[in-house]
């Protein structure tokens, strides 16, 4: 069975949307989506209503989606130092959205386990420990461990950072960050995610990167207006660093 995982779509309808084709031509039976689906990207309205609509996909909540659903105006107050950009974005997503697509972020469960073909599967958007917990390229592999301890899943799928990566450990487990659909921070800044192809207890992974029409994206996130907009915009268009 073939199926495909992705994260962090942040609002990019454009970029959901090639993934997906790119997904149908891969012929994946199931999709998982790890979270972080509108958060400080171009049409986050239109994101959500979308995947409400897709009663197949198995989905947990990103800590972005905590953010939106739980909103409270002392985040703002932590955040606008470190990351003001996203602070503005925040305050105007909660703006924007309407009550039911809080309602859904804020039903989303943080994590979810599955058996696919006899591997154990765990879903998480950062990492077991915590939904903003980096698992990213180059780390120590006693670090990813002492992260995945607590866990005895086959196979753990992340996101969060937008880079990805993948570990195999000591305890014969795998660590696969799927990297971003809506905001790639690497070189490349087409969108990322991956298929995996599970057999007999046994899979296969697959970082599948897609272009996608990120003019359109960016025009639209320009539109949006908050101070920093334009500055996510030119993300879209050329990826710099995780964090602004």
């Amino acid at each position: 069975m073939k199926v495909a995982i992705f994260s962090d779509i942040h609002g990019n309808f454009q970029a959901l949307e090639a993934v997906l084709n790119d997904i149908k031509s891969q012929n994946c039976e199931k999709i998982l989506c790890l979270g972080d689906l509108a958060m400080a990207g171009p049409e986050p309205q239109k994101v959500i209503d979308f995947i409400k609509e897709q009663t197949q996909w198995e989905i947990i909540q990103g800590n972005t989606d905590k953010f939106i659903s739980d909103f409270e105006p002392s985040l703002i107050d932590f955040m606008k130092d470190k990351f003001p950009v996203m602070a503005n974005a925040l305050l105007d997503d909660v703006k924007i959205l309407d009550e039911n697509s809080k309602e859904y972020l804020r039903n989303l469960p943080p994590q979810k386990e599955l058996e696919i073909e006899g591997v154990n599967v765990l879903m998480v958007h950062g990492s077991p420990r915590r939904n903003n917990e980096d698992i990213l390229p180059d780390m120590p592999i006693k670090e990813i461990e002492e992260i995945i301890k607590d866990t005895k899943a086959d196979l753990i799928f992340c996101g969060h950072t937008h880079v990805p990566c993948g570990y195999q450990t000591s305890t014969k487990q795998t660590v696969v960050n799927v990297g971003s659909v809506g905001r790639p921070m690497t070189k490349n800044p087409e969108a990322c995610y991956v298929v995996a192809d599970f057999k007999n207890g046994s899979f296969s992974i697959e970082h599948r990167f897609v272009d996608y029409d990120r003019e359109t994206a960016a025009n639209i996130m320009k539109t949006r207006k908050f101070d920093g907009a334009e500055k996510l915009a030119e993300m879209i268009l050329h990826p710099t660093e995780r964090h602004v």
